[in-house]
């Protein structure tokens, strides 16, 4: 029997204020990799950028004059109208050109949710956030049930620090958040024991008392030539299976599903896809279905 669509909704935002620590390359493949493991849960992708990054690598047919974008959603109040179907079947919001606008109208930190709650989609929201603390970014933090925290090194895991901070000053409570490794080369020596970083940083989350994910991605040379590419940046699910980070990927995104409490299906992981794609107003069509089925082939 194929299971009904999704009436709920569960935010997750990745956040931190160091670049370089992989926080799209979370959002993107979470969101692949959530499509492929549970195809009764829509993915709405949300980049709080002006970078092109997302918008290379899921849109399907080039910009349209007049096209709408994030700004045109927040000034609406409703993203219904700018919501666009992707590739893998994931759907989002087209990045606008520069952010300096929206900005200027994301002063009251409730604004993204209140969009949200207007906005008709049940499913999971990610929402991909600029590197900055700043009025997007709160934005997300307010508008999610569960914040993850890429840390890539000592920096990234003092701006973790941040965040943390952020939480419980606006009363959130810190227990949304979560601290993910992330591109960590467990090759580098840190201390004169020949402690690699991953386990420093593994130590330090500890002492802070901190909760984390147990799993992590690992730096990978097959990774960076994925977010390398000029034209469509690769997903790890359909150009890296059979690697350790395509392991990795699948495990974290498992892992944040079932926090969710929305478990895998049996039929995707035996590469049956079944269950509506997307809600009727945004079809998925047998193109998702092939590019599911093509990526799964390599999960099992």
């Amino acid at each position: 029997m194929e299971a009904p669509p999704t009436t709920q909704r569960f935010v997750i935002a990745v956040c931190s204020n160091k670049g370089g620590v992989g926080k799209t390359t979370v959002s993107a493949n979470l969101a692949i990799y959530f499509r492929a493991l549970q195809d009764s849960w829509p993915v709405l992708l949300v980049g709080l950028d002006d970078q092109s990054v997302l918008d290379r690598m899921f849109r399907l047919e080039p910009a349209l004059p007049g096209e709408g974008h994030l700004k045109h959603g927040w000034a609406e109040r409703c993203f219904d109208r700018v919501i666009q179907r992707g590739r893998y079947g994931v759907h989002f919001v087209p990045p606008p050109p520069d952010t300096a606008l929206l900005k200027a109208r994301a002063q009251d930190p409730y604004t993204l949710r209140r969009i949200l709650d207007r906005t008709d989609w049940r499913g999971f929201v990610i929402i991909d956030t600029k590197s900055d603390l700043e009025a997007l970014t709160l934005n997300a933090l307010h508008a999610a049930e569960r914040v993850l925290l890429p840390v890539s090194d000592r920096a990234s895991l003092e701006e973790a620090a941040k965040v943390f901070t952020i939480l419980d000053r606006a009363r959130l409570g810190r227990d949304r958040a979560r601290v993910v490794l992330t591109l960590v080369d467990r090759r580098t020596r840190v201390d004169g024991a020949g402690r690699d970083l991953h386990d420093r940083l593994e130590d330090e989350i500890a002492r802070q008392g901190w909760p984390r994910y147990k799993n992590f991605l690992s730096r990978s040379p097959r990774l960076e030539a994925l977010n390398s590419a000029t034209v469509h940046p690769g997903s790890i699910l359909h150009h890296a299976r059979g690697t350790q980070v395509h392991g990795q990927m699948r495990a974290l995104a498992e892992e944040v599903m079932q926090e969710a409490g929305v478990a895998p299906s049996a039929a995707v992981r035996a590469d049956r896809p079944t269950g509506p794609q997307a809600p009727s107003r945004r079809p998925g069509g047998p193109d998702l279905k092939r590019a599911l089925l093509r990526g799964l082939r390599g999960m099992r």
